[in-house]
């Protein structure tokens, strides 16, 4: 007798059920609020006084684009060009003294050599401020060590000028050049070169027609980041050049702490505006940059 088995008495197994799965947005929140709070309020700050004027008579505030105007002209306008100078000159001889140096750690074929490179550029690359200051003061200073001892004073040598700070610039972005530099250097494959000499190209030829146009999207990046860190930099300049080379973060510095003139915070706020705008034409260069430089050399 063969049994009937309706519906009702195959009975489905019992599916388990499903873990609902946390949003994985919820694991970058706390990154998400420290972001907001470290960047976003004072970000918010900035941009609303930079556009606020205070009346001394009432007390009153209004929305104005008075401070922008005012960052723009005379002294202000003199600080930032000087800024963008400072950083662009600096930036040019960091990345022409960094590459060939960049190249020889490379090719070297002591590892030792290459470690020992690598662990000092990256000390030296984040080695800035009052001490890199008074290191250079006390050894190229006008009673520097090296300077009484070289008799440079005779020279016109002056460390508290434009040069001078250009110099002591360079001593942090030669290391950041070489650590950015060399993940690129890295990239270029011996079979290009080999290739190249197979067909009768000299050195000079392999660097001009092949490895620096696959390099130069990792030279311009490096080119601008040197640029930006130099353009921030501000304790180091402070601390030996004063108000004899204008700078816009001094110029900042004086108007908020009313050096010059009281009252001129939001006119200050206002100059940091000009400093993200330029910091954000900079990293629109540097982020294409990097993309296509990854695309060659993957």
């Amino acid at each position: 007798m063969t049994a009937t088995l309706t519906r009702a008495d195959v009975a489905p197994a019992a599916s388990p059920k499903r873990r609902r799965r946390a949003p994985g947005w919820l694991a970058v929140l706390p990154l998400l609020v420290f972001t907001a709070v470290a960047f976003g309020l004072p970000a918010g700050a900035m941009l609303n006084g930079a556009f606020t004027v205070e009346d001394p008579a009432t007390g009153a505030t209004s929305y104005t684009t008075g401070n922008l105007t005012a960052s723009l002209q005379g002294a202000y306008l003199t600080a930032l060009l000087g800024s963008v100078k400072l950083s662009a000159v600096s930036a040019a001889l960091a990345a022409v003294l960094g590459l060939p140096l960049a190249q020889a750690v490379v090719t070297s074929r002591f590892p030792a050599l290459r470690e020992a490179v690598f662990t000092a550029s990256g000390v030296l690359a984040n080695f800035g401020g009052v001490p890199l200051a008074f290191a250079f003061v006390a050894t190229l200073g006008n009673a520097g060590v090296l300077t009484r001892h070289l008799g440079l004073g005779g020279t016109g040598w002056d460390l508290y000028s434009f040069w001078g700070l250009v110099l002591v610039y360079l001593y942090f972005l030669i290391p950041l050049m070489v650590l950015t530099i060399t993940p690129a250097l890295d990239g270029l494959r011996a079979q290009w070169r080999e290739a190249a000499q197979n067909n009768g190209a000299t050195t000079v030829q392999y660097w001009r027609h092949v490895a620096l146009p696959v390099l130069l999207p990792s030279l311009l990046g490096g080119l601008v980041l040197l640029f930006g860190s130099s353009f921030a930099a501000y304790a180091t300049a402070a601390a030996m050049v004063g108000s004899s080379v204008p700078l816009v973060t001094l110029q900042i510095a004086d108007a908020i702490s009313g050096n010059v003139l009281v009252g001129q915070e939001n006119v200050a706020l206002a100059l940091s505006l000009d400093m993200v705008l330029v910091a954000g034409l900079v990293m629109a260069v540097y982020l294409p940059l990097q993309r296509r430089s990854a695309r060659w050399l993957a």
